[in-house]
């Protein structure tokens, strides 16, 4: 699999209603929408991600996709 890192770039108020939205999910461990700019902010993440990746639209994305989930769940359990 490709190592090569992404960068996204977010304006300040894209970073701080992202923050929000994923400290609230860290203390809650449910994911709700509760403003609708934290739907935009996931929406724009969205669209860079779609932007920038060629593997979701690719024959080996599940495959792809199941073993960068592995990869990120070793990490995890080796730190």
């Amino acid at each position: 699999m490709d190592t090569e890192n992404l960068e996204i770039s977010l304006s300040r108020d894209e970073a701080l209603v992202l923050f929000e939205l994923l400290f609230r999910f860290a203390q809650e461990k449910k994911l709700s929408i509760q403003y609708e700019a934290e739907n935009q902010v996931l929406w724009n993440v969205l669209t860079y991600l779609e932007n920038s990746l060629h593997e979701p639209f690719g024959a080996e994305y599940e495959e792809l996709f199941i073993q960068a989930r592995d990869n990120l769940m070793k990490q995890r359990k080796d730190e």
